[in-house]
């Protein structure tokens, strides 16, 4: 009796480094807290107004433009990833469901990826489960921490 080898699918890999997808995430963080002019009577005195004004997404900050040009930096395949992990982060697709997930972000958005992603409400924390659905992340778990807790072991 010979012993029958079952083939199971290879789990798919991302093409995008992941210091690239980290930047992604933190322009994406900063961009998300950008609101409008919430203060239009500002005297631009950041002690009078609490810096409330840092949060405005005013015509000269450059967050829009940075989270922009990173995501146009990917190449066109790994723009179409970054939906499909975006997806996968937000629950709409399954890890096993990869290839339906690239195949559909190539047919919906395949043409204006990084206005589709910068539209999308909470990027940041789905490209992180996206991640994470990988097997994979930004924050490196096998270095210690710094910081007053391993201060206060010694």
């Amino acid at each position: 009796m010979t012993a029958r080898i079952v083939d199971e699918p290879t789990p798919p890999t991302l093409s995008i480094p992941t210091d690239k997808i980290a930047f992604i995430v933190e322009k994406a963080r900063e961009f998300d807290v950008k609101e409008g002019d919430s203060d239009p009577d500002s005297g631009s005195n950041p002690t009078d107004d609490g810096s409330a004004d840092i949060l405005e997404d005013g015509a000269g900050d450059s967050t829009r433009q940075e989270l922009f040009d990173a995501i146009r930096s990917l190449n066109a395949d790994q723009r179409i990833e970054l939906i499909a992990l975006a997806w996968v982060g937000r629950g709409t697709y399954d890890i096993a469901d990869w290839q339906d997930a690239l195949d559909t972000a190539q047919q919906e958005h395949g043409k204006r990826p990084a206005h589709y992603l910068m539209e999308m409400p909470l990027l940041a924390d789905y490209l992180e489960e996206g991640l994470d659905a990988f097997g994979d992340g930004i924050v490196d778990t096998d270095e210690p921490l710094e910081g007053p807790s391993q201060e206060d072991n010694s």
